[in-house]
């Protein structure tokens, strides 16, 4: 029988600057999923990348001195060493400027769209956003300026453009999302979406002029257009996995697609129509994560208050970091990112409660031994509670229940004192328990859990190295 097959993605981010904290918080959870789903025993596929192409990438490129590719080979290399730095688990790492991989498949999903009618060109007058790479319209204005980036004054632009036929989706795109058809997570986001649309969804602009945006891939068969954003970026789930060659279809359609909420928008209005036009299968559920923020303000390139992932990862453990973001945001909530509260976290979880644990109970084993008998004190794990919070993305709960076990753990060192009864069954007890904490945390905490599970399973079980170095303030 074929393993179950699970594929996520994450969004994939400008590379018009190095990574910040949101950005992280996205693929450390996408990271905690797939790392999951593979412990279940599905066949993971796990795509992220970078978006590489845009008026922002070509006018910051210039404003440096260097090439368009220049500029973005520079940037997309600190997205990758991301994925190194936090050691994430990602199959395959996209870039929009691959020629090989990815050009292919946008131009024939361009063609087909084309072919079917939806492409259509006509002249366009509107209001451009240089931080959301996009028209925006009056409802996405806040005293004149674009609710995502107050500090950018909007351009007004004139020029002809090919559109897409989006709104006449609108329709099935609504039906679809109601019926949870194309499901959208948390449900509060659902709702938004739904309220956002209700007036029906805008044909949108495909491509841009040339002389605007010379940096893009070509518009087939019009020499002065390059294509626009959407059925450029958008299209990278399906070219990370092949297309347009049938190979696609082993990961095709997308378990997850897991988006911060600006970008819920696209990827459950206009990616679902190219996709309908397309004639190709929707993706079956867009997750939707909030905002990291600094003193309750949205982190932003733009408004300079970025805390840089790769520079934090210099002082503190990828596991600290991983552990922090995901223990302290409910997943679907905002939350404020704070040095202080990962440090208070390192020390007073990962360092006293789990590395406390290990040190003890692998120092008694050392020195009496263990012998086998019935693991009681596992039955206070609640499993099946863990096993819903993942199914419900809720990554932080998950964690509250194995920390909760840990917690169990440490209690009945205490009550029951091998130290002093040098209990073998006891300590046994605790062994196995320790195995299964584990294996539960791998997902959350890989090379501590792995670590961990190296000293457990050894015949002979020694007190070894300190998992957690307390942090000195």
């Amino acid at each position: 029988m074929a393993k179950k097959r699970f594929y996520i993605t994450t969004t994939i981010p400008y590379a018009n600057a190095p990574p910040h904290i949101g950005f992280a918080l996205e693929i450390v959870i996408a990271d905690i999923l797939a790392r999951w789903h593979r412990l279940l025993g599905e066949n993971v596929f796990f795509l992220t990348g970078t978006d590489e192409h845009g008026v922002k990438n070509y006018k910051m490129a210039k404003e440096v001195g260097l090439t368009p590719k220049q500029f973005v080979d520079k940037n997309s290399s600190y997205f990758r060493e991301l994925t190194k730095a936090l050691n994430i688990s990602n199959n395959y790492f996209i870039r929009t400027t691959d020629e090989k991989v990815h050009w292919p498949g946008v131009i024939h999903l361009w063609n087909i769209l084309y072919k079917k009618g939806d492409i259509y060109k006509k002249f366009y007058k509107g209001y451009y956003c240089y931080g959301c790479e996009r028209f925006i319209t009056e409802k996405d204005l806040a005293d004149g300026k674009c609710s995502n980036h107050p500090n950018l004054e909007p351009e007004l632009i004139e020029e002809e453009n090919y559109f897409f036929k989006l709104s006449k989706y609108s329709n099935k795109i609504k039906e679809l999302i109601k019926k949870n058809k194309l499901k959208i997570t948390p449900e509060k986001w659902k709702n938004n979406f739904l309220s956002l649309i209700k007036d029906g969804l805008t044909d949108v602009s495909f491509s841009r002029d040339k002389k605007h945006l010379p940096w893009g891939i070509p518009v087939p068969g019009d020499k002065n257009q390059v294509l626009y954003v959407w059925p450029d970026a958008l299209t990278n789930y399906l070219t990370g996995i092949g297309y347009p060659d049938n190979k696609y279809k082993k990961y095709w359609p997308t378990d997850v697609h897991l988006v911060g909420k600006d970008m819920l928008r696209f990827h459950t209005g206009i990616w679902p129509g190219m996709l309908l036009s397309a004639g190709i299968e929707l993706p079956k559920e867009v997750i939707v994560h909030g905002f990291l923020t600094v003193n309750g303000q949205k982190i932003s390139k733009s408004l300079g208050n970025v805390v840089n992932p790769l520079e934090l990862r210099k002082k503190y453990s990828a596991d600290s970091i991983r552990y922090y973001l995901i223990r302290t945001i409910p997943f679907g909530e905002d939350g404020d990112f704070s040095e202080k509260a990962l440090i208070e976290r390192h020390n007073n979880e990962l360092a006293n409660k789990l590395g406390n644990l290990v040190a003890r109970v692998a120092g008694l084993i050392e020195k009496y031994g263990v012998q086998k008998t019935e693991n009681k004190l596992v039955k206070k794990l609640k499993l099946k509670e863990i096993e819903k919070h993942f199914e419900n993305y809720e990554l932080d709960k998950a964690l509250n229940e194995i920390f909760a076990f840990i917690d169990v753990c440490n209690e009945y060192v205490q009550k029951t004192q091998p130290w002093k009864s040098g209990d073998k069954k006891v300590l046994y007890e605790l062994k196995e328990s320790i195995l299964k904490i584990s294996e539960l945390l791998y997902p959350f905490i890989p090379e501590t859990s792995e670590k961990i599970t190296k000293q457990f399973s050894a015949k002979n079980i020694k007190k070894g190295e300190i998992l957690f170095r307390k942090i000195e303030v």
